[in-house]
């Protein structure tokens, strides 16, 4: 079931950036980027604390 909700959330947002002009796009997909690195660099210290 979550897959579903996954994938029908990944096809709406896809659909929105299709019809967002590239510089708004490119911002987004910058801070989306940003967000996933201090994830994993929160997450690796984390694993080697613990």
């Amino acid at each position: 079931m979550s897959l579903v909700v996954l994938l029908l959330g990944m096809g709406i947002l896809m659909g929105a950036a299709a019809h967002t002009p590239l510089p708004v796009f490119l911002v987004a997909a910058g801070a989306i980027a940003a967000w996933l690195f201090g994830f994993a660099v929160r997450e690796r210290i984390a694993r080697h604390r613990g």
